[in-house]
């Protein structure tokens, strides 16, 4: 006898099922595969429905009065499920909820099996942005005509179900019953579900796919490397008129004015060769990655690739998959790509089989081993990014992610299919490199150089790089990061693994056994140093350390922090001998001994950094070097403020040419501003002029009802913020981005504006709460009225259309707070050099982040945009002159009351749909 599928879906007064009741009831019956009919009703509750339940459901008390009680549909439903499998988006709410009820009314409590649809989803669609069902159905276009209705959200439920289905049943047999031995825990019945499908497959089993290859176990995606061929013998000309550009475009681009003149900018650069370095500056949305790539797709080659380096994963991203596939489509020879970031960004393949070895019993673990077994026979990269996960912080992450192609054993299994060596694979026959300005960064620190050499790197978002170079250059020494590690070693015996690795050879048993000790007292020594020095410098929170006050240290605390120098020395030296036993025995190593050596390699990594952290620490007193305790975390943190003269960096001399490219490089009259952060003052500015006009296109406006935020309190400031928060969002049903300069002042608007905008049906998201940058910018994307609350890298570097983006309000000016350790050193350290520390940094600054704002908002020549401004201090402090004038000149600027700025705003955001009316 076949099964039936009930899809079930409740709508309810609220979460708790002791006091709160069903007011609605959809079910979608599942038989051979096919929706065949359904049922749903609306339930009276005897009680009242909250307004927050009201808005979300639509729901409403008027509306359910004439509806049966529970009691009258108690015995129907009863009927409806009899001998069916209970299916539910998050069954672990519907299906007691809903048994609660049952019993209450005096029938017999669910017992028949259940299915959650939340949990197949998690494995059997890895890389989606969000297990929300709206957000689903939207990823799968599925019919959702009224969210948050059991009718409705039960029929999208039975569709998902039957996309999941389908997509177990394409799958090949081997990785079903491997995620089959790590389904314990999934909710009631849903692995007996995934046995039923296997037991199906197995029935009638079918070839594998011509795209997969099964090793050792595992079924992987194969992968390809095309190889770069010339197709012009000798050079084809450069299309620099319109007519040559319209012609390569084919009608697939619009001719842009501007974006011409950046791709003429950047061909004459590299082709002239006449200096090092350039700067331009090119408002964002004209275009600026198909104005570099087209004229560089005349130039690169494998051997003299462009290098592209840009601020974030995301944008490299963008560009691999929205910029590259549109250039390829106009170019005879395409740009063939490869993306290079940390190695910790992609699945180790030894290390992930090996993870099955260890049973575990923590749910969100095998969760993750689950949804990679299917991400497998997806993925050619391996990259986690692809994941859209909110956290790579989860143990399973570390323990599965690569090391680097130097722990890898040629004669594992994996060897051929290794993610990272297909990527060197890839990087041959590349003429594109796309990576980030923190990996490039990085390369200060390589013992190897990961990027080629090249005639042509281009900085893309290069007013983001000061910011990169100077946080890549912090150096920590986390006491309590390296107190888990040690906690690790000994706890889990770590050393009796290893000393079975080394069996072959005495005398690497005994190495291992000295090494042993040798962390056992650099572990009491850090304990006692750190002792010592919190004794001797006590800090509530942070406090600056300068040579001075090491010098001061007790004799028994420098004594302790020259040992612990030794010491990390003794570890590492007897680290690289250990590497000699690896390469020498490492083609017989199986997966498991492999896995173990790797952990073993992990440990000599980190022990390099905390050396590293340590002696930087300890040592570096050049005034470049502040140096800061943080009393609460443990940490002993050092920040080079030079960092940005990558005239000094190794890397610098690597590429004969560099063009630095960015919507703001002009900081007021400054056309010199990075170029001199950066080591080279007398490097060239040129601009292309922006083609928006902001006197049609946007509008900064300052309610005239702001507060001091000198004299106010942080609760009376956050409370002033929330009103006007709450007020634009009743009056517009847009997306709003809301920056911050503080994350306590976003959380404490967010509490108080939380309820009444869920009350109000919209979707707040915050930075902090619910996930990573990406996934939330993902998430705000999805929406039509979103609020984001944001602040740090919100500010800049993020890619909103325009038509997603109309309302930005900025909360307070950009500036740091001077008060901060690392500022106010930054401060000391820029008058002893003789520059104004307020009017030559923290004003430019400011400006920069506000042009970056503005930016967030005008991005093509239809865009509109209004900025909401709460400081007053733009318009009545002696250097509000400055600011303005670093916003574009015909922007129009309006102090009005609260009341005619939300007038305003409706009325210049509609002005087009009523012209077109």
């Amino acid at each position: 006898m076949k099964k039936s599928y009930a899809v079930v879906d409740i709508e309810t007064t609220g979460t708790d099922p002791k006091t709160d009741r069903i007011i609605q009831f959809g079910c979608a019956l599942i038989e051979d595969g096919k929706i065949v009919t359904h049922f749903s009703t609306d339930i009276n509750p005897d009680q009242h429905i909250p307004a927050q339940i009201q808005t979300l459901t639509g729901i409403t008390n008027q509306r359910i009065k004439k509806a049966p009680y529970f009691e009258d549909v108690a015995q129907t439903i009863t009927n409806l499920l009899a001998d069916t499998v209970f299916v539910a988006h998050n069954i672990h709410f519907d299906y007691p909820f809903l048994s609660n009820e049952l019993e209450r009314c005096g029938m017999t409590p669910l017992t028949i099996p259940g299915i959650d649809t939340v949990e197949l989803a998690q494995v059997f669609m890895p890389t989606s942005l969000s297990f929300r069902l709206k957000d689903l159905a939207q990823e799968l276009h599925l019919k959702h005509e009224n969210p948050h209705q059991a009718d409705s959200d039960a029929d999208v439920t039975a569709q998902l179900l039957l996309h999941l289905e389908a997509k177990i049943k394409e799958l090949p047999i081997i990785t079903l019953e491997k995620i089959i031995t790590a389904a314990d825990q999934m909710a009631y019945q849903t692995k007996a579900y995934l046995e039923e499908c296997l037991t199906n497959m197995q029935a009638d089993p079918k070839p594998l796919s011509k795209d997969l290859v099964i090793i050792h176990g595992l079924a992987l995606r194969k992968k390809s490397v095309p190889l770069f061929a010339e197709i012009y013998f000798g050079k084809k000309a450069y299309p620099r008129s319109r007519k040559d550009k319209e012609k390569v475009y084919r009608g697939e681009l619009d001719f842009r004015k501007e974006q011409a003149r950046l791709m003429n900018l950047v061909y004459d650069f590299f082709n002239k060769k006449e200096d090092k370095n350039v700067l331009v500056e090119a408002a964002t949305g004209i275009g600026k990655t198909l104005g570099y790539l087209l004229p560089l797709s005349y130039l690169a080659t494998p051997e003299k690739p462009l290098v592209i380096s840009t601020v974030s994963l995301l944008l490299q991203e963008q560009i691999l998959k929205h910029d590259l596939p549109l250039i390829n489509r106009l170019l005879d020879q395409p740009l063939q790509a490869v993306v290079m970031k940390s190695s910790r960004h992609y699945l180790d393949l030894d290390r992930f089989y090996q993870s099955f070895e260890k049973k575990s019993e923590q749910k969100q673990y095998t969760f993750y081993q689950m949804a990679l077994l299917v991400w497998l026979t997806q993925t050619e990269t391996g990259d986690f990014d692809e994941l859209n996960m909110t956290s790579l912080k989860h143990p399973f992450w570390q323990e599965v992610a690569h090391l680097g192609v130097h722990t890898l054993n040629p004669n594992s299994p994996f060897y051929s299919a290794d993610f990272i060596r297909h990527r060197q694979e890839k990087l041959a026959q590349s003429n594109l490199i796309i990576t980030n300005h923190a990996y490039l960064a990085q390369e200060d620190q390589r013992k190897e150089p990961q990027l080629p050499k090249s005639p042509y790197l281009i900085i893309d978002e290069a007013h983001h790089l000061n910011h990169v170079l100077e946080k890549n250059s912090t150096q920590q020494f986390n006491f309590i990061v390296v107190q888990r590690m040690f906690n690790h070693l000994w706890d889990d015996q770590q050393f009796s693994v290893w000393q079975l690795l080394v069996q072959k050879d005495q005398q690497t048993q005994h190495m291992l056994e000295i090494l042993q000790d040798v962390l056992q007292e650099l572990n009491e020594d850090l304990i006692d140093f750190y002792q010592i020095f919190k004794a001797e410098f006590p800090a509530q929170e942070e406090r600056l350390i300068t040579k001075e006050l090491i010098d001061q240290l007790s004799p028994a605390g420098e004594q302790l922090l020259k040992r612990v120098e030794l010491l990390y020395q003794d570890a590492l030296t007897l680290g690289d001998q250990l590497q000699a036993y690896f390469k020498l025995y490492k083609e017989t190593f199986t997966i498991k001994e492999q896995a173990e050596w790797s952990e073993l390699q992990a440990l000599f990594d980190s022990l390099t950094q905390q050396k590293t952290a340590f002696e930087t620490f300890s040592e570096k007193w050049e005034a470049r070097y502040v140096h800061w305790f943080n009393a609460s975390r443990k940490t002993f943190k050092v920040q080079d403020l030079e960092a940005s003269m990558i005239s000094e960096t190794k890397w610098y001399e690597r590429y004969q040419q560099i063009l630095y490219l960015g919507g703001t490089l002009k900081i007021g009259g400054d056309r010199h501003y990075f170029a001199k952060r950066w080591g080279i003052p007398e490097t060239a500015l040129k601009i292309i002029s922006s083609p928006y006009d902001y006197a049609r296109q946007a509008r900064v406006y300052l309610p005239t009802e702001g507060i001091s935020i000198q004299t106010s309190s942080p609760d009376q400031y956050a409370q002033y913020v929330a009103n006007v928060v709450h007020q634009m969002a009743k009056s517009q049903q847009r997306p709003i981005l809301v920056l911050f300069t503080s994350h306590d002042i976003l959380n404490r608007v967010y509490q108080r504006v939380r309820v009444p905008l869920l009350n109000e049906g919209r979707d707040l998201l915050a930075q902090g709460i619910g996930g990573s940058r990406e996934k939330l910018l993902k998430r705000f994307l999805l929406s039509k009225d979103a609020l984001l609350f944001g602040a740090d890298s919100f500010w800049e570097g993020i890619d909103l259309p325009g038509d997603i983006l109309q309302i930005l309000i900025v909360t307070r000016l950009p500036f740091e707070n001077p008060k901060r350790l690392q500022v106010k050193a930054r401060n000391d350290f820029l008058a002893a050099a003789g520059i104004n520390p307020f009017y030559q940094e923290a004003v430019p600054h400011a400006s920069l982040r506000l042009r970056q704002a503005l930016g967030r908002l005008i991005r093509s020549e239809e865009d509109k945009g209004v900025m909401l401004l709460l400081d007053q201090r733009f318009i009545t402090a002696k250097y509000g002159e400055k600011l303005r004038k670093a916003l574009p000149k015909e922007l129009p600027i309006k102090q009005l009351p609260l009341a005619e700025i939300l007038v305003e705003t409706d009325q210049f955001l509609n002005s087009d749909k009523n012209e077109e009316n």
